[in-house]
């Protein structure tokens, strides 16, 4: 069965609920020290691009939308490709900058694809709220 947009959206969502949640009261040492917490990290931000690179195909459009979706797919190949060499900062990092966006604006997508809807998405205003914590 072809999934649709929507569904590639709650992926995203779910992907970055599941990372703010592996990081949650860490710091940035915690998680350099911690190759459990490091790895759940990747194969979300590995599930992460493939959802987007699956919803660009599926309407461009829509995936233009996502600022910086080009980039987080470009992300997740070096994370694939080039593991040996990821940078744990830059992980950091691109938790702490693109995270946040990224799901409000696949939240507010998802909504949109298809109004009315019950999406499976009632963590993300908690979540949101929490972020400053994660600093």
């Amino acid at each position: 069965m072809r999934r649709d947009i929507k569904a590639f959206l709650i992926d995203v969502v779910e992907a970055t609920d599941a990372i703010l949640e592996a990081v949650n009261g860490i710091k940035l040492d915690d998680y350099c020290n911690s190759r459990l917490i490091r790895s759940s990290v990747e194969r979300e931000f590995i599930i992460i691009g493939e959802a987007l690179t699956n919803l660009s195909r599926l309407n461009n459009d829509l995936f233009t939308r996502i600022q910086n979706a080009q980039r987080i797919i470009s992300f997740r190949n070096k994370l694939t490709h080039e593991y040996v060499k990821v940078d744990n900062t830059l992980v950091w990092g691109v938790i702490q900058s693109y995270l946040q966006p990224l799901r409000s604006a696949c939240v507010a997508l998802a909504a949109e694809s298809d109004p009315g809807a019950d999406l499976p998405i009632a963590k993300a205003e908690a979540i949101d709220d929490e972020l400053v914590s994660y600093r």
